[in-house]
């Protein structure tokens, strides 16, 4: 849950940057944010978020 939340807030902050920087508009955004909610409704929606778990978990075993 602290990923999907961490995620989502970085999403939203990257969304807001671009529509004040002017390389995407509104309209553009709505119809992307929608599409992301109707996609995550869908039955991909958990594979895709199975992806991105071990995506997540995979960088966090990452040793520097």
């Amino acid at each position: 849950m602290a990923i999907s939340l961490s995620v989502v807030l970085l999403l939203l902050i990257v969304l807001v940057v671009m529509i004040r920087g002017g390389s995407i508009k509104a309209g553009p955004a709505v119809v992307a944010a929608l599409f992301g909610f109707f996609l995550a409704s869908s039955g991909v929606g958990p594979t895709i978020n199975k992806i991105l778990s071990d995506i997540a978990s995979s960088i966090s075993k990452i040793s520097f």
